[in-house]
């Protein structure tokens, strides 16, 4: 059971999960700082807001809110979050790995090979 155990934690993706949930974590704090600090300010100016949360807040009659600008927020950073991963992590390691290597060119088929093979059997035997 315990040896079981020691190959599941061993194993590649167990790892690789790990350092991305850390990653990942510290990731978050960073972009949540950079909407805190640069978007926030600019989206207040433009809607006269301190953030999208209470922008474009519809009041219903039973005392309800619709929060669209909660929502156009949320968007917003998923948005960023996903542009940054993109433009800092994954184009230039698209790069460092280099671009990707050409395929070799595809040999014959078994049945052209085949064919090939019983062609020059029979040629063979014409020419005995």
């Amino acid at each position: 059971m315990l040896k079981g155990f020691k190959e599941f934690l061993m194993r590649g993706n167990v790892i690789d999960l790990a350092v991305a949930v850390v990653i990942g974590a510290a990731f978050n704090a960073v972009i949540d700082r950079m909407v805190t600090s640069f978007i926030n300010p600019i989206i207040g100016m433009i809607f006269k807001a301190d953030s999208l949360d209470g922008a474009l807040a519809v009041t219903l009659p039973g005392g309800g809110v619709l929060a669209f600008g909660a929502v156009l927020g949320a968007l917003l950073n998923f948005v960023i979050v996903a542009a940054v991963v993109y433009f800092v992590f994954v184009l230039p390691m698209n790069k460092l790995k280099g671009a990707p290597a050409e395929e070799a060119p595809a040999g014959p088929t078994t049945d052209e090979l085949l064919t090939e093979i019983r062609d020059l059997l029979k040629a063979q035997q014409e020419t005995k």
